[in-house]
């Protein structure tokens, strides 16, 4: 039992409660950092995001901040899309350390200039009314959705990061007058299946620690719950600029 495991634990499942953000992106890096063989880190730590995720499910589902519709249409694409990858990964026993490089960095910008997005959204929706009708807050557009879910799955599967990060840039972008308490809500409830999927096909080519796994959620479900009790208490005013931040953290670090 090493109490560094469950503090980062509890760290990150503070952060992912509260925010929707941070958890590959934060937890693989610590992993690394204490000295987890790479492939094991990222199995473990989809897993670890998987159950995680789940105690954060229920109490944003309790509170009214997921949007079950959009989160059905994002997992119709990206859980099958992340069974294939495993099975790809797993047949063709593919070198993904220069993908997962270059997937990074991009995704380091993206939540750069995501973070901004969030940070002035309504400055820029009313820009954006200026030159074109902005779409209904009800309107789902389920093609794009679906689609965003096939990309999601993919990188997802490949680094472990982005269920979080990403999955809330692709929702923002689709739904911009989505409130930020139902945008963090509603990616946390996609990311469940998700990793879920992910994550068992990385335990089947052996991929997993359980012990740094139970470990780790000793410290997070406490962490999660904690997090998502506080998303309904903060004002959009400071839930906005800590969604921002926690983006552009992670986003500076996966680009340096």
């Amino acid at each position: 039992m090493d109490p560094g495991y469950i503090i980062a634990g509890l760290a990150v499942g503070f952060i992912v409660g509260l925010t929707g953000v941070g958890g590959g992106s934060l937890m693989t890096p610590i992993l690394l950092w204490f000295g987890i063989n790479p492939a094991t880190a990222v199995g473990t730590d989809l897993l670890y995001a998987c159950i995680t995720k789940t105690g954060g499910v229920w109490v944003h589902h309790k509170h009214k901040h997921i949007d079950w519709h959009i989160t059905r249409l994002l997992a119709i694409g990206s859980v099958p899309a992340s069974l294939l990858t495993v099975i790809v990964l797993h047949y063709l026993q593919l070198d993904t350390q220069a993908a997962n490089s270059l997937i990074k960095v991009m995704l380091g910008f993206a939540l750069i200039l995501t973070a901004l997005a969030i940070l002035f959204k309504p400055w820029i929706l009313s820009q954006i009314s200026r030159f074109m009708p902005v779409r209904p807050e009800g309107y789902i557009p389920a093609g794009a959705t679906v689609f965003t879910g096939v990309v999601l799955g993919v990188i997802v599967t490949l680094s472990s990061i982005g269920a979080g990060a990403l999955g809330t840039l692709a929702i923002f972008a689709l739904y911009p007058l989505l409130p930020t308490a139902r945008l963090v809500g509603t990616e946390i409830a996609h990311a469940v299946p998700l990793t879920l999927v992910a994550g068992l096909g990385h335990a089947s080519m052996g991929n997993m620690d359980y012990g740094l796994l139970a470990q780790l959620l000793i410290g997070s479900l406490p962490g999660i719950w904690l997090g998502s009790h506080l998303t309904r208490r903060v004002a959009e005013r400071w839930l906005r600029p800590a969604l921002a931040l926690m983006m552009a953290l992670i986003g500076a670090k996966l680009v340096l």
